[in-house]
């Protein structure tokens, strides 16, 4: 049987990778941070990972995982509802709930499961008139926030916060695992009967083990990080505006926002994959973005900012892309 289908994943495979669309997953032999180790031996400065605020080792965050798991175990071996239910979780959900200023909140193992697919017909319209929508007409808003939480906002609140929304939005989603840390774990945050209602009834919640309590200690060190000042997030705000300008300036074509990704536009998926690899080979870490990851002919290379960048992280890797941007014939 597993004859024919092995000639036909053989012929699917030889043309996606004739297509310039196969994925290299490349090997970290190193903790995630703004300088990495391959298990080529190589050294290079990472530009592509969702650790916005350089928490992913931090060393208080880390060591808030080590007493976490010292006073409360690795793992539940069980779901909330029977006997998978500690203080530290508890404690999480409270403090995202003060983070965003809403009633309760519920944790969940992933972003995914957190959202289900409900927020994505939200993405593209503006927030602050979908509340005025739904004020109008009786309705709910959702939103996901899990590019957002920790650093959009003047004091990284998020998009609620940046479009002056807080208290209008029904149901707030995020993750644990991009600027807030970097693990894993994602949470919904709202009104009270809403949280109450998906303990419930939410699957993913009643039939999925609870977060680690490495996982959990660490999250609420983070949070009581974001609580005290904003310099993490004021520093990622500057690293953004300088490489962005930087990459600007060389001619390259980048589609703006106020988040801390900057996406390199290309638009030929093999052009992607060929200055992702070269990029390499100058010490800089980047990622190929092409379909079906993201449209056809719109292939890219998305450069994801730090607050653990320093400066000459950055100056190196504007350098670098002058150099192969020229070398591809893509800058003048």
């Amino acid at each position: 049987m597993y004859t024919s289908i092995k000639k036909h994943l053989e012929q699917e495979l030889q043309a996606i990778k004739a297509q310039g669309l196969y994925k290299e997953e490349r090997i970290i032999v190193s903790s995630q941070g703004p300088v990495i180790t391959l298990d080529t031996g190589q050294k290079v400065l990472n530009f592509c990972a969702n650790n916005y605020l350089g928490l992913a080792n931090h060393p208080e965050v880390i060591q808030a995982a080590k007493d976490s798991m010292d006073t409360h175990g690795f793992g539940m071996a069980s779901v909330r509802f029977i006997c998978g239910t500690q203080d530290i979780h508890k404690q999480l959900e409270q403090k995202i709930a003060h983070f965003y200023q809403t009633e309760d909140t519920i944790l969940y193992a992933a972003a995914f499961d957190a959202n289900g697919g409900v927020f994505e017909p939200l993405l593209s319209a503006p927030l602050d008139a979908i509340c005025d929508l739904a004020d109008k007409y009786d309705a709910l808003v959702m939103i996901d926030e899990c590019h957002a939480a920790g650093f959009i906002g003047k004091t990284g609140i998020g998009t609620l916060e940046d479009k002056n929304v807080l208290g209008r939005v029904d149901i707030i989603t995020g993750t644990l695992g991009k600027a807030l840390g970097g693990g894993m774990g994602g949470y919904t945050t709202g009104k009270k009967e809403i949280i109450s209602m998906l303990r419930q009834r939410s699957r993913p919640y009643l039939f999925s083990n609870s977060l680690a309590p490495a996982l959990v200690g660490a999250s609420i060190k983070v949070f009581d990080l974001l609580s005290n000042d904003t310099s993490l997030r004021d520093r990622l705000e500057y690293n953004t505006n300088y490489f962005k300008e930087g990459i600007r300036n060389l001619g390259f074509d980048i589609i703006e926002g106020d988040s801390a990704i900057v996406p390199v536009m290309l638009y030929d998926a093999k052009l992607a994959q060929k200055m992702a690899s070269l990029l390499l080979e100058q010490g800089i870490y980047v990622i190929g973005f092409f379909f079906p990851v993201v449209p056809r002919e719109k292939a890219r290379i998305r450069v994801q900012l730090s607050a653990a960048h320093e400066k000459p992280h950055l100056d190196k890797a504007i350098a670098a892309f002058k150099r192969v941007g020229k070398t591809l014939n893509i800058i003048s």
